[in-house]
């Protein structure tokens, strides 16, 4: 099952899976991320010019937050 870009669910695993970040707040490189910085621009950080954010979504009881950094993207219609 292919997921949306830019998508965030809970992830109770040991590992983070293929295609997926924890949501820790890191910073992309833009140029090799173009799709997901397209969907999140800068809202979660980065100079807009060659970086930007990942949200950072504070994990309970070891369940992370995932967003999926390969995968579909979203269409507005």
């Amino acid at each position: 099952m292919e997921m949306y870009l830019g998508q965030v669910l809970l992830f109770a695993g040991n590992f983070t899976p293929v295609n997926w970040a924890i949501c820790e707040g890191q910073i992309l490189q833009i140029s090799q991320n173009q799709s997901l910085f397209a969907i999140l621009g800068t809202r979660f950080g980065g100079d807009g010019r060659e970086t930007f954010g990942l949200p950072k979504i504070a994990s309970h009881d070891g369940i992370n937050y995932i967003i999926c950094v390969n995968g579909i993207f979203p269409s507005r219609n």
